[in-house]
């Protein structure tokens, strides 16, 4: 049987190597008809620390590796460009304030 693979947006990468990936579903209601988004958060393995949010990656089931842990990262498939430089922001606002305060 093969395995599931899933595609989704990192949320989170502030564990050691896990990471969680919020996966959008659309689905149509049985009954009225209408289109469901539905949002599910997975976490995943990510033992080289490739992943950062905002990333676009694709993971795998696998056997349990812990207590939330049943998937882990294939690929990454799209990275984010604007994480990193957010991540950069609070170092060049404190050198522009001239120090500590």
């Amino acid at each position: 049987m093969p395995r599931k693979t899933l595609v989704g947006t990192v949320v989170s990468d502030k564990m050691e190597k896990t990471i969680v990936v919020s996966v959008t579903r659309t689905h149509i209601h049985p009954f009225y008809g209408k289109t469901i988004k539905t949002t599910k958060k997975y976490h995943a393995d990510d033992p080289d620390a490739q992943a950062g949010i905002g990333d676009t990656v694709e993971i795998e089931e696998c056997r349990p590796i812990s207590k939330l842990k049943k998937f882990r990262l294939l690929r990454v498939l799209k990275k984010d460009v604007y994480a990193e430089e957010i991540a950069e922001t609070p170092e060049l606002v404190e050198d522009d304030l001239g120090g500590d305060r």
